[in-house]
């Protein structure tokens, strides 16, 4: 059985929430900085208060 709590996880830039390693990110973790296409497309429209 996989056991989800032993993979890396980091805040996503934009929202601010954890998102956790998939393996489509295997090669370039360390580049993701979103944790969805939704927060990488408004990472410059959020006006900062």
């Amino acid at each position: 059985m996989h056991q989800k709590a032993f993979l890396p996880a980091k805040p996503c830039a934009v929202c601010g929430r954890p998102f956790v390693w998939r393996k489509k990110w295997a090669k370039d973790w360390d580049a993701v900085k979103y944790c969805s296409e939704r927060c990488r497309r408004q990472r410059g429209t959020l006006a900062t208060a």
